[in-house]
């Protein structure tokens, strides 16, 4: 329990007596000296009942998806008549399990006990992982070089998760943080990218947002809420919106049919804290991303395996359903605005421009920055998801 009572700034100013105690190498040890080695139990311990909390949050909504699928096979089934009805099973429940405790005093009196798992309905709480958000696993890894990690500490930080012996159970995505640098904004949080663990990316915040090497189409919207830290201000990101990496050229054709130049209303802040609204051109645009098709020979195949859609042109991932529904694309409402979403739709969507020598250096320099999006959280819902077209001049460095 010492890993989740620790405050985690604790952990920031042991890390700090314990290299200055490393500088004197002449002075005496003192009894008040940490423990490194306990410290790094610590963190290890944590990091394992973390992941064994996502499994067992996952295992428990899988078994709840399965039994809607089945209540709903045997609803059709009872509407149809002349088929076959399958009989309840006398055989006795075991006493162990709590799914099938739960399934046979369904069928009683209302009354349920606390610890029952109601058809449809998760029981699962934790305050260290929560289902359907990244998982926070952490390592103690002393920073000789201050906050910023030195190449050869994220190794050691790698080599520190091998320790723990969890590289088998660690997911792309997964957020490791080191403790030992700080608990102020995102410092000392890597990223796993299957095999080793990436930096976060600095050109477009100076707390860090997600890394240009991942996708944000195999992630939810919200796979990184309250995760990643985002910061804003009056002026830049007031909303604290953060950054996606989508490609959109695969639904270029689409995105073209259905462009239009807009009015749009907002609010702004203005650095004084007064409010104004203020009317604005904007390029808008949507596409769809469909779900799969379920299968037409009935629930057992569908049970059997999960059909996932394929981002495309990204081999072995895979469209999370967070982003089924309808996407709505923002651009500034000017020429540039509408020249850079063109160009992120890809060749052989729209007309070919005419580009001079200027052009063609500036739309190099800027390819890169075709990927870059901002998800409008305070316009998005599930089965619409807002994206906003983030423009060269934003970046920060």
């Amino acid at each position: 329990l010492r890993g989740v009572a620790m405050p985690a700034h604790q952990y920031a100013r042991l890390s700090a007596a314990y290299l200055q105690a490393q500088t004197k190498r002449d002075a005496p040890k003192t009894a008040d000296a940490p423990d490194i080695l306990a410290l790094a139990q610590t963190t290890r311990a944590y990091t394992r009942v973390v992941l064994r909390l996502r499994a067992q949050a996952e295992s428990e909504a899988k078994y709840i998806k399965m039994q809607g699928l089945t209540e709903s096979g045997q609803t059709m089934n009872a509407s149809h008549p002349g088929t076959r009805q399958h009989s309840v099973s006398s055989r006795a429940a075991s006493p162990t399990s709590s799914y099938s405790h739960s399934r046979n005093h369904s069928h009683g009196k209302n009354e349920r006990s606390s610890s029952t798992l109601s058809p449809g309905v998760s029981k699962f709480r934790s305050t260290l992982y929560r289902l359907g958000r990244a998982p926070v696993l952490r390592i103690f890894v002393p920073s000789p070089e201050g906050d910023w990690l030195s190449d050869a500490s994220v190794v050691e930080c790698e080599a520190e998760l091998k320790r723990s012996g969890v590289l088998k159970l660690l997911r792309v995505g997964d957020i490791v943080w080191d403790v030992a640098v700080g608990d102020e904004g995102n410092l000392g949080r890597l990223m796993w990218d299957g095999s080793y663990l990436v930096d976060l990316d600095y050109r477009y915040s100076r707390m860090g947002e997600l890394s240009p090497y991942f996708h944000s189409l195999a992630f939810s919207p919200s796979y990184f809420h309250r995760v990643i830290r985002i910061g804003g201000s009056s002026t830049h990101n007031p909303h604290c919106n953060p950054i996606g990496y989508v490609d959109v050229s695969p639904w270029g054709r689409e995105i073209a049919a259905n462009l239009q130049l807009l009015q749009d209303r907002a609010r702004t802040e203005t650095p004084h804290g007064a409010l104004h609204d203020v009317v604005r051109w904007v390029h808008r645009s949507s596409f769809t991303i469909r779900p799969p098709v379920l299968p037409s020979q009935g629930l057992t195949q569908a049970r059997s395996r999960t059909l996932r859609v394929p981002i495309p042109n990204v081999e072995g991932f895979y469209i999370d359903p967070g982003w089924y529904g309808k996407v709505i694309l923002e651009s500034e409402g000017t020429n540039e605005g509408l020249a850079d979403l063109q160009a992120r739709c890809g060749p052989g969507a729209f007309p070919p421009r005419a580009e001079t020598l200027a052009t063609k250096m500036r739309n190099e320099k800027e390819k890169e920055n075709r990927r870059v999006w901002r998800i409008l959280r305070e316009k998005s819902r599930p089965g619409e998801i807002w994206l906003r077209a983030m423009q060269a001049q934003e970046r920060m460095m």
